[in-house]
C-alpha cells in the first residue's frame, strides 16, 4: 500500500508545484481502447494525474469494469465507462485530449506493419468520431504502426473539415523513456537526470536517438552509441520477445503515453517551456510528418524544433530512415483515401 501511496502523493505535489487548487482548469481526457493492454494501466496513471477532472474511458467492450475499478481510487477525476459504438459519442463529447491506444499489440514474429490493415482500420474510425464529437481536441496516437495511423488521422480529419495540425501528435516518448534508461545504465549517470532527443518516426531504423546530444554528457565510444541505437530501436522486440507470445510493451507503453499526455495537459494549462519529442507534421525535413522536440503550449504545438547538431553516425542514421518513413506515410495516406 505504501508505494501507491507515495505515488499519489508525489503526483499531487508536482500538480502544486504548477498550480494552486483553485487555478486548476476542467481537463476532459478519454482513452480509447481503455480496457486493453495499455488502455488499462494507462486509464491508472491518467486516474493518478491530478490534471485531469473527467476521465472517460471507451472501448468496445469491458470498460464498465475497468471504469468501476479505477473510480475507487481517491483521486481528483471523476471516471465513466463507455462500451460500444452507440457509446462513443458520449464518450468524446467536451473532450480535451483524446489518447488512443486503441487496435490489436504485436505477436512475436509481427513486424509494426502486419499490424496495418487491422489497426488501420480502427484509427480511421475512431478518428473519425473526434472529427464529428471532438474536433478541437489534441489527439495523442499511440496505435501503432504510427508512423501511418498519425498520417491516417490527417487524412481523415482535412475530409471532415476540421484538421488542425497542432493538435494530432503521434506518441513516441516511449523510445525517450527506453534511450534514457539504456544510456544511464552505460554511462552510470542517475536516470533522472538524463535527456536524449529521438527523432525521426516510432518503428524499427526510423527510430533515431540523438545520443551526441545527450546530457549529462558521458563520451561514450562509438560501439556503445551504436549498441544503445540498436537497442532503443529494437526495444519492442526486446519485450515481445521476452513475453514469448504472451503480449507487446505495454505497461512501459502506458507510462510514456501518461507523461505525454501529462505534457499535453500542462502545454493547454498554460505552463512555459514544455517540451517533449513527438511525430507530428513538420517542415524540418523534406517529410511531411517526422518526430522531433517540440514546444507544447495552448493550442498543441506551439514550435517544432530543430534537429540540432549531428554526429556523422546520426547524419547517416538520417539518411538510411527516409525512405522507410516516406514510404510509411505514403501508405497511411492511400489508406485514408481508400473509400
Amino acid at each position: 500500500m505504501r508505494p501507491s501511496m507515495s505515488l499519489v502523493r508525489s503526483v499531487h505535489r508536482v500538480a502544486r508545484r504548477a498550480y494552486s487548487s483553485e487555478s486548476v482548469p476542467q481537463r476532459k481526457v478519454a482513452v480509447l481502447g481503455a480496457a486493453g493492454g495499455i488502455g488499462q494501466p494507462l486509464a491508472l496513471l491518467m486516474k493518478l494525474n491530478p490534471l485531469v477532472s473527467h476521465l472517460s474511458l471507451y472501448d468496445i467492450a469491458g470498460t464498465p469494469g475497468v471504469a468501476a475499478d479505477v473510480s475507487h481510487i481517491n483521486t481528483r477525476s471523476e471516471v465513466k465507462g463507455y462500451a460500444g459504438e452507440d457509446q462513443l459519442a458520449a464518450a468524446l463529447e467536451g473532450c480535451d485530449v483524446v489518447i488512443i491506444p486503441a487496435g490489436v499489440p504485436r505477436k512475436p514474429g509481427m513486424t509494426r506493419d502486419d499490424l496495418f490493415n487491422i489497426n488501420a482500420g480502427i484509427v480511421k474510425s475512431l478518428t473519425s468520431a473526434i472529427a464529428k464529437y471532438c474536433p478541437h481536441a489534441i489527439i495523442n496516437m499511440i496505435s501503432n504502426p504510427v508512423n501511418s495511423t498519425v498520417p491516417i488521422a490527417s487524412e481523415v480529419l482535412k475530409k471532415a473539415g476540421v484538421y488542425d495540425e497542432k493538435r494530432l501528435f503521434g506518441v513516441t516518448t516511449l523510445d525517450v523513456v527506453r534511450a534514457k534508461t539504456f544510456y544511464a545504465g552505460k554511462a552510470n549517470v542517475p536516470v533522472a537526470e538524463v535527456n536524449v532527443p529521438v527523432v525521426g518516426g516510432h518503428a524499427g531504423i526510423t527510430i533515431l536517438p540523438l545520443f551526441s546530444q545527450a546530457t549529462p554528457k558521458a563520451n561514450l565510444p562509438d560501439d556503445y552509441i551504436k549498441a544503445l541505437t540498436k537497442r532503443t530501436q529494437d526495444g519492442g522486440t526486446e519485450v515481445v520477445e521476452a513475453k514469448a507470445g504472451k503480449g507487446s510493451a505495454t505497461l512501459s507503453m502506458a507510462y510514456a503515453g501518461a507523461l505525454f499526455a501529462d505534457a499535453c495537459l500542462k502545454g493547454l494549462n498554460g505552463v512555459p517551456d514544455v517540451v517533449e519529442c513527438s511525430y507530428v507534421q513538420s517542415s524540418i525535413t523534406e517529410l511531411p510528418f517526422f518526430a522531433s522536440k517540440v514546444r507544447l503550449g495552448k493550442n498543441g504545438v506551439e514550435e517544432v524544433l530543430d534537429l540540432g547538431p549531428l554526429s556523422d553516425f546520426e547524419k547517416e542514421g538520417l539518411e538510411l530512415l527516409k525512405p522507410e518513413l516516406k514510404s510509411s506515410i505514403e501508405k497511411g495516406i492511400k489508406f485514408a483515401n481508400q473509400s
